[in-house]
């Protein structure tokens, strides 16, 4: 089966944090865990360069757009890299193969019925003598009354028209704005209407903020989409007229779902149609922020199209991280970085805790306590501590060969059944209850091995002995395959001890196999005594 998995593309405007990363390890889950039945995977994402962000951020930093893309993007491919992301492609919008896609796109879609011109208001400010895009714009939330900017509230997460907040201001210098009329594309979300209330009634399996989130959307009344702004940095409008206009950022950057998997077909000699017309299954991660973008606009931009006629199947929108009990802030930079925490700790020990304690249904907190004492209570105590008094066992008393003996057949059930409950979990988005469910046969071979008392039957009971180390012996190879998408790089290491291959399979280690050498799976660690930020 076809499977197209597409992360959310981060903004080019600043450093990664661990809010971030908590939002789109989903992804790589999903991911390792479908290559590992030997389905087909597009796992797609890459950085967003064309916000106006990155204009800003240029703007502080006396550089170009082009130059802070890049410094971000390496710096976002190193991280991904360093916690084992398995991204098939991860690329930019600023990559000729995606500007080409999104003007061959945008040119079909304006003969559709559903995009017209419109005379509408745009944002101006006289002190600054340039127009301004709706982020520039701030002002006061129609809906919630919290300060927001003309795109999206921060707060409500209303999807903003730059016209419609309240005492707008030009955020660089704060002085009143005014509106000019000009010439723009519209795509008309108002007729999509029906097709999208019946699209949402058949995800009934979606998480419930987009559930509620999309369906508010949508009763509130849907509004008409610019998807063209007054712009110097970005994809230029491929219409005779709007020369010195750009795309604008969300009628582009979703699309790089679909750039980026086209150059994986090609690669694949793969049928694009394979993917996006035929059977097939699509995830997108990413934060609730992002919900009407994934729910509202992509889908409205396909159908609005018409030729790529396959919407969103799955929505992984996780709530937000906090940290310490505080909102994550990046301008008062209360923020672990992710470039920051990848250099001080196990990959598998920051992938383990983001998913534990992923915030899939609720916001969730990120606390060092919290994140050391699980390190160390469950990945070393709990799983790793099991892995190696049973291997080392056999090492030491059993010259380093797996034992012969009698299959236990409740473990065998055990495992065939976490198998199946941690597969259906994870297809659903159920991160947290499947790793739990791994960790429960892992606490199940923990308490049989203390049942069994190996280290005692050793010296008057071999056979019992070599029936309670065979056994562990099996448990620790499936829990391995099972844990692999979660925590790759520990899993690597007991797949390779134990010679096991990558396949998403009950596993069995014959007797009389010989165990290479055998080393510590975790390390303990501490509190830092100065702790990030």
């Amino acid at each position: 089966m076809n499977i197209l998995i597409g992360g959310a593309w981060p903004y080019a405007n600043g450093s990664l944090h661990i809010g971030h990363i908590a939002g789109l390890l989903p992804g790589d889950i999903i991911a390792r865990y479908y290559r590992a039945k030997k389905d087909n995977v597009f796992y797609v994402s890459g950085t967003d360069c064309h916000g106006t962000p990155i204009c800003i951020k240029a703007k502080k930093e006396n550089t170009s757009p082009q130059q802070i893309c890049d410094k971000y993007h390496n710096e976002f491919t190193e991280v991904f890299n360093r916690l084992g992301f398995s991204y098939d492609l991860y690329g930019k919008t600023t990559d000729k193969w995606h500007i080409d896609f999104v003007q061959n796109f945008h040119k079909e879609l304006y003969k559709s019925k559903y995009v017209y011109e419109l005379d509408s208001p745009s944002a101006y400010c006289n002190n600054c003598d340039k127009p301004l895009t709706d982020r520039l714009v701030i002002g006061t939330c129609p809906i919630c009354g919290n300060e927001t900017n003309g795109e999206q509230c921060d707060f409500c997460t209303t999807v903003n028209d730059v016209t419609s907040i309240k005492n707008p201001i030009c955020s660089e210098c704060k002085n009143p704005v005014f509106f000019y009329n000009t010439k723009h594309l519209y795509i008309a979300i108002s007729k999509l209407e029906n097709q999208l209330r019946k699209y949402l009634d058949k995800h009934n399996n979606w998480r419930k903020n987009a559930i509620a989130f999309t369906k508010r959307y949508i009763d509130e009344g849907l509004k008409d989409r610019a998807i063209t702004r007054d712009l110097e940095w970005g994809i230029e409008v491929p219409k005779q007229g709007y020369e010195k206009k750009r795309i604008y950022i969300w009628a582009e950057n979703v699309l790089g779902y679909l750039s980026a998997s086209k150059v994986l077909c090609e690669k694949r000699d793969i049928p694009f149609s394979a993917l996006w017309k035929d059977n097939s299954r699509h995830y997108y991660v990413h934060g609730k922020d992002n919900i009407p973008f994934h729910t509202i606009i992509l889908p409205s931009l396909l159908l609005a199209h018409n030729q790529y006629t396959h919407l969103p199947d799955d929505i992984i929108s996780n709530e937000h991280l906090t940290l310490e009990g505080r909102k994550i802030s990046t301008s008062k930079n209360w923020a672990i970085w992710a470039k920051d925490i990848v250099e001080k700790y196990n990959p598998d020990s920051i992938r383990y805790f983001l998913t534990a304690n992923g915030p899939e249904k609720r916001d969730t907190d990120f606390t060092w306590r919290e994140f050391t004492e699980r390190n160390n209570s469950e990945l070393l105590g709990t799983y790793g501590n099991f892995v190696n008094r049973t291997l080392l066992f056999t090492k030491k008393y059993q010259n380093s060969i797996v034992p012969k003996g009698v299959s236990d057949i409740a473990i065998n059930k055990l495992i065939e059944n976490t198998f199946i409950g941690v597969s259906g979990k994870i297809e659903e988005g159920r991160l947290k209850e499947a790793l739990e469910e791994i960790f429960s046969l892992i606490r199940f071979g923990n308490k049989y091995y203390d049942t069994l008392e190996p280290w005692k039957t050793r010296l008057n009971n071999q056979k019992e002995c070599d029936n309670a180390i065979y056994n562990c012996t099996q448990i620790i190879a499936n829990a391995a395959v099972l844990l692999k998408p979660f925590i790759p790089f520990s899993s690597e290491k007991v797949q390779s001890w134990l010679n096991l291959d990558d396949s998403w399979s009950i596993k069995k280690v014959e007797a009389g196999y010989t165990l290479p050498e055998i080393s510590i799976l975790f390390e303990r660690i501490s509190i830092p005594s100065q702790p990030l930020p």
